[in-house]
């Protein structure tokens, strides 16, 4: 298994580019691939988890579906980096928003996240750490938006490990404390990033303004997120360079 195929992943070592976006949902990534990728070919379909392996502007890109939660998204970012010798993950994912700052289809660039998973806290051993980005992707992506006339915000977010929590009023002791944002994967793909030695950026489109009590249609959630993937591929070529 130490070159693949794994449990979740088909393949072997070299079917995943250096670079691969982790959204959670497979239908985006799929629409990712098809849409801005060539030279595109499937690269997994188990439990219908599909990723794809192509090029951006000649840049070898992957971009893997990873599930929702922790616990899921976990078992991908360890294999890919483990067993496919992927050297940096960048989230395409959505959010809640929960600040007053934040409208629904907004962008935020994760730079940091609390969390209330038990996942995580396995992970570090008990010790509350901080999960933050690789600075020099945060600075990438905020230069690239820049550049590219993208409104994006950084700042800190928020990862649960449960979607419906018995706890309605968290939402405001949240955004009271500056977070802009709630989802439920950056957190884990902080730390095992750092755990692992590798790259991770996370940017995120909010889908539900959960101040104003709005909301994305699916088919918006899979296929309008245009502005943060270009970001996101920006800062692919990046690196790559």
């Amino acid at each position: 298994m130490d070159n693949g195929p794994t449990p979740h992943l088909e393949g072997v070592r070299g079917d995943y580019a250096p670079i691969t976006l982790v959204p959670g949902d497979p239908k985006r990534a799929r629409f990712i691939a098809e849409n801005y990728l060539e030279e595109v070919r499937q690269v997994n379909s188990v439990r219908s988890a599909d990723g794809f392996t192509g090029t951006f502007n000649g840049t070898p890109i992957s971009v893997q579906a990873v599930g929702m939660g922790v616990p899921s998204a976990a078992i991908y970012y360890t294999e890919l980096i483990r067993f496919y010798g992927v050297k940096t993950l960048i989230r395409v994912g959505s959010c809640g928003g929960l600040s007053e700052s934040v409208r629904l289809g907004d962008i935020i660039c994760a730079t940091g996240a609390g969390t209330d998973s038990a996942a995580i806290k396995t992970l570090n051993n008990g010790l509350t750490l901080p999960a933050v980005p690789s600075w020099d992707l945060l600075s990438s992506a905020m230069s690239i938006a820049n550049q590219k006339e993208i409104a994006v915000m950084a700042g800190p977010v928020f990862t649960s490990d449960l979607f419906y929590g018995p706890n309605t009023k968290i939402f405001d002791e949240l955004g009271a404390r500056g977070i802009l944002g709630v989802e439920m994967e950056v957190a884990g793909l902080f730390t095992i990033a750092a755990l692992e030695g590798v790259k991770a950026l996370a940017l995120l489109t909010v889908s539900d303004d959960i101040v104003r009590n709005e909301i994305m249609s699916s088919s918006d959630r899979e296929n309008t997120f245009d502005k943060m993937i270009t970001v996101a591929l920006g800062v692919a070529s990046n690196q790559a360079d």
